[in-house]
């Protein structure tokens, strides 16, 4: 698929990794159609990217019914929906055995919630959008690229919660995949390593510096903009398919 033929619903996209691949399908003269819960930042990234090529649809990804209705708005607006990237996600950190006790059940089935469910959420709503598609070449009608994480590998100590949520996102790829082959959808995943994203830009700056120096090479935090020419890659690069790929710079995380 050509990125100007984009028409793309993404999640989490006012901002981080989600903007970024906003901005570059928009920039190759795409559409989209971005999904999160901040409304503020979704009026303010409207303007920034024009509202011919970009609306804001406030929703939260754990809702059934909200998002069905947001994938059908999207869809009517775009004319036709053949891209879903899903960048929602939380952190959920935290000890399982912390020292005000036991971690709260709450906060881990909140995390997979958001990271895992609300992915799959967004997934067969859009997929049921795409399946109505023209086939295109090799009968492909849609694109779907989903957010994990290296934690999904190797999580760190304070991690479980998200680790098993990404760790979910990453387990479902290839099965939606196969599945997905008689409507011709791809499902693509992309684990992360550490980015410069709003979640790393609250850390004070020595944090960042020594976490950029964890990185065996390049030595430096991702740019949002390198996993948005991956997400770009995949959508013009029909063979991928079912696979999840690292973007993590050699990175493996330690315990702790």
């Amino acid at each position: 698929m050509k990125l100007e033929q984009s028409r793309a619903l993404i999640t989490g996209g006012v901002s981080g990794l989600g903007l970024a691949v906003a901005e570059h399908l928009v920039a190759s003269g795409g559409r989209v159609a971005l999904a999160d819960v901040n409304q503020e930042a979704g009026t303010k990234v409207i303007d920034h990217l024009g509202s011919d090529k970009a609306r804001f649809f406030k929703v939260d990804v754990t809702s059934e019914q909200a998002v069905t209705d947001t994938v059908d708005a999207a869809t009517d607006w775009l004319g036709t929906l053949n891209v879903n990237v899903n960048c929602a996600g939380i952190l959920g950190a935290g000890r399982v055995l912390g020292r005000e006790g036991p971690m709260p059940l709450e906060r881990f089935s909140t995390t997979v919630m958001v990271n895992l469910v609300g992915t799959f959420n967004v997934i067969k709503a859009a997929a049921a959008r795409m399946e109505n598609n023209e086939p295109g070449v090799d009968g492909e009608r849609g694109v779907i690229v989903n957010t994990a994480s290296v934690a999904a590998y190797e999580g760190q100590i304070g991690q479980a919660a998200y680790s098993a949520s990404k760790g979910g996102v990453v387990g479902m790829t290839l099965p939606l995949a196969r599945e997905f082959t008689r409507i011709g959808v791809r499902v693509m995943t992309i684990a992360p390593g550490i980015f410069l994203t709003p979640m790393a830009d609250v850390m004070p700056e020595h944090v960042q510096e020594a976490l950029a120096a964890s990185v065996p090479f390049p030595k430096r935090l991702g740019r949002p903009a390198e996993f948005a020419e991956l997400v770009a890659h995949i959508i013009e690069n029909g063979y991928f398919n079912g696979s999840v790929i690292r973007l993590d710079g050699a990175i493996r995380l330690e315990p702790k």
